[in-house]
C-alpha cells in the first residue's frame, strides 16, 4: 500500500518538507493509547535467532535505523515500534546550527536514490541530552560531529563535548568524520589528526565507570591506502569498529537527469550499494575480521542486508530504504532472514 499509494503522494512534495510533516504525524498517531502496542505488534519480529551480540551490545535484530533520520533524538520512541534493532541519532554537534542553505534534498527516484547537502543541521547536544533522558530499553547510537564553524585544529573540543555530555545517555557512539557537506571534515580521515582525536576520545572514555563502544564512520571514497590507514588507527586505538559507508560524492551509471546529479552532496542508495559493499569486503578482509562493521548504503530489501552480512558486516542500517520501501522495510527483511537462517 505504502509504494502503490502512499508514496506517490509523498513523493509530490519537498523532500525535507514530506520529513517534517511524516515527524509530526508519527508523534501524534503512535502516541495515541494502545497504537504504539499495536504497531510493535505488526511490525515487529522478536526472536532469538535475529538476536546479535556485537562490540558488548544485544542487539534484537541486525537491523538499525542510520543517522540522518532522527537528528535531534526527537522521534526514536517512536520509531522504534517499527521493528528497527537500534536506532542511531545525530550528527550531534555542541552548538545548535541550521545547516546549508535549503533547497538541500533531492530525490533521484529513477535511481532509487537521494542527494543531500544538509550539513549537520541539529539543536545541539544539550537539547538532544534532555530528549534522551528516558530512552529506557531502546538501543540508541550517538553520532557526534562538530560544528561548520569550528576548525579542524579544534574539533577534538567538539567531539568531546558532545562525548562527554551524551555518555551516559546512549549506548554507543559514532564519531563522524566522513560527511561531505562539512567543509574539511574529510580531512580528518587522515592518519594523524584521526590517531589525535581517538587516542583524545579513548582518555575521557577510560575515565568512565563504564566502558561504551567508539566507531568511525567512513567515506566510500577513500582510496585503499587511506582505507588501511583506518583499519590501522582502529587495532593499534582499540576501537570497537566501524560504519561502512557513509555517503558517496561520486555519480556513476545514474539514470535521472543531470539537473539532479549535478547536485552537489553526498549520493545514498542504490547507487551506493555496490561500494559500500566493496569497503565492507576490503576492510573485514585486511583486518582479518578484526573488529566488528555496521554495513550502511543501498539497503532496500533482504538481499541487500545478505550481501552486507556475507561481505563482513555485523550489523546493517538502513535510511534511504526506509524512504523508498516504506515501514513495513524492517520486518520484511527479518523475516526473509528468519527464513534463510543466517542472521547470525
Amino acid at each position: 500500500m505504502y509504494k502503490r499509494l502512499l508514496r506517490p503522494i509523498l513523493f509530490l512534495f519537498d523532500p525535507e518538507l514530506i520529513h517534517h510533516i511524516s515527524f509530526f504525524i508519527i508523534k501524534i498517531f503512535i502516541n495515541i493509547p494502545g497504537v504504539k502496542y499495536l504497531t510493535k505488534k505488526n511490525f515487529s519480529i522478536t526472536s532469538k535467532s535475529l538476536e546479535r551480540e556485537v562490540f558488548g551490545i544485544k542487539f534484537p535484530n541486525p537491523v538499525g535505523l542510520a543517522a540522518g533520520f532522527d537528528k535531534n533524538a526527537e522521534l526514536f520512541s517512536e520509531l522504534s515500534s517499527f521493528g528497527f534493532g537500534f536506532i542511531e541519532i545525530g550528527t550531534v554537534t555542541p552548538q545548535p546550527q541550521p545547516g546549508n542553505k535549503k533547497k538541500r534534498i533531492f530525490r533521484l527516484n529513477k535511481d532509487q536514490s537521494l542527494i543531500n547537502r544538509l550539513g549537520f543541521n541539529n539543536k545541539g547536544v544539550n537539547y538532544i541530552k534532555n530528549n534522551l533522558k528516558n530512552k529506557g530499553k531502546i538501543i540508541i547510537g550517538a553520532n557526534i560531529g562538530k560544528n561548520k564553524n569550528t576548525p579542524n585544529a579544534k574539533a577534538i573540543d567538539d567531539y568531546l563535548s558532545c562525548f562527554n555530555n551524551l555518555y551516559d545517555c546512549v549506548d554507543y557512539f559514532v564519531v563522524n568524520i566522513s560527511s561531505p557537506n562539512t567543509p574539511n571534515l574529510r580531512d580528518l580521515q587522515d592518519k594523524k589528526p584521526l590517531t589525535t582525536l581517538v587516542r583524545k576520545l579513548n582518555l575521557h572514555r577510560n575515565k568512565k565507570k563504564k566502558r561504551k563502544p567508539i566507531l568511525l564512520k567512513i567515506s566510500p571514497d577513500l582510496s585503499k591506502k587511506k582505507l588501511l590507514d583506518i583499519i590501522s588507527v582502529i587495532q593499534k586505538e582499540h576501537l570497537d569498529g566501524v560504519i561502512a559507508t557513509n555517503t558517496t560524492v561520486t555519480r556513476e551509471s545514474l539514470k535521472s537527469e543531470s539537473k539532479l546529479t549535478s547536485e552537489l552532496g553526498g549520493l545514498s542508495g542504490k547507487q551506493l550499494a555496490s561500494k559500500s559493499n566493496e569497503v565492507i569486503r576490503f576492510i573485514h578482509k585486511k583486518s582479518n575480521g578484526s573488529f566488528p562493521i555496521i554495513g550502511v548504503g543501498g539497503v532496500f530489501s533482504h538481499r541487500d542486508v545478505i550481501e552486507k552480512l556475507k561481505s563482513g558486516a555485523s550489523l546493517v542500517q538502513v535510511y534511504t530504504g526506509f524512504i523508498y520501501e516504506g515501514p513495513y522495510i524492517v520486518k520484511k527483511i527479518n523475516k526473509e532472514l528468519l527464513k534463510k537462517s543466517i542472521s547470525r
